[in-house]
């Protein structure tokens, strides 16, 4: 009788723990796929270089944000001019399972950009990734406080501390509706 209700019971009780299993590791991504999807869309603003031989250069970003509709992550591509010269810039993170975030900026360590090894989503407003290159070791964090701004920072290790070289702030310049589900 015991191995009767225990071979009734176990499957369901299986089932349950992995439908709870699997539905936290969605709601765990739900963040995360908030945040990429509110950086859809077309950002302009102004940005600067805070440390460094090039403190105190200001130039000005024009942005597009994307997700890719099957996986993880986002790309933010476009450039930045300063004076009459324009810089092609761009950012690729993709959630590459149990990797995480991976990614390039400018091109990545084998261009002329920084690699993105590793990072998190903190929540539905924020995101940081780590970047690195040879010996080159820091952080690209991103807030989106609201629907039509964002904020991103570059900082590097120096002496085991954190330095903020570049800082752009971001506004929304397309109608983009923020959280909008769209059709199949």
């Amino acid at each position: 009788m015991k191995s009767v209700i225990l071979s009734s019971v176990l499957p369901m009780a299986i089932a349950a723990a992995t439908t709870v299993s699997l539905a936290e590791k969605a709601f765990s991504a739900e963040p995360d796929k908030q945040f990429f999807q509110t950086a859809e869309g077309k950002w302009v603003g102004p940005g600067e270089i805070i440390a460094g031989k090039y403190k105190g250069t200001k130039f000005t970003c024009t942005f597009t944000g994307t997700t890719p509709v099957t996986k993880l992550g986002m790309t933010l591509d476009g450039g930045c001019r300063v004076g009459v010269f324009t810089q092609a810039m761009s950012a690729t993170i993709e959630h590459k399972g149990r990797e995480g975030y991976k990614g390039s900026f400018m091109g990545g360590a084998a261009g002329s950009g920084l690699d993105i090894i590793g990072g998190n989503v903190v929540d539905a407003h924020k995101v940081v990734f780590t970047i690195n290159r040879n010996q080159l070791r820091g952080v690209m964090q991103a807030r989106i406080p609201d629907d039509n701004s964002m904020t991103v920072t570059i900082a590097v290790r120096v002496d085991e501390q954190l330095v903020p070289v570049i800082g752009m702030s971001l506004k929304r310049v397309d109608a983009v509706e923020v959280g909008s589900i769209t059709p199949n």
